[in-house]
């Protein structure tokens, strides 16, 4: 039962919690993962942007 409790706490991501997993909530890191995972997403459209730049 332990090693189910442990990939539940802390290895399955679910939906209904923005895709983190409880322990993620818990402990407070969700705003973390959520800025961290914003700033990637704009840096990948920043380069998709400069790449479609040069194609033209």
């Amino acid at each position: 039962m332990a090693e189910f409790i442990e990939f539940y706490n802390y290895h399955c991501y679910h939906e209904g919690i923005g895709n983190m997993t409880p322990a993620d909530v818990y402990f407070g890191r969700r705003e973390e993962i959520l800025k961290r995972s914003d700033e990637q997403k704009q840096a990948t459209l920043d380069r998709r942007f400069r790449y479609n730049l040069g194609q033209a």
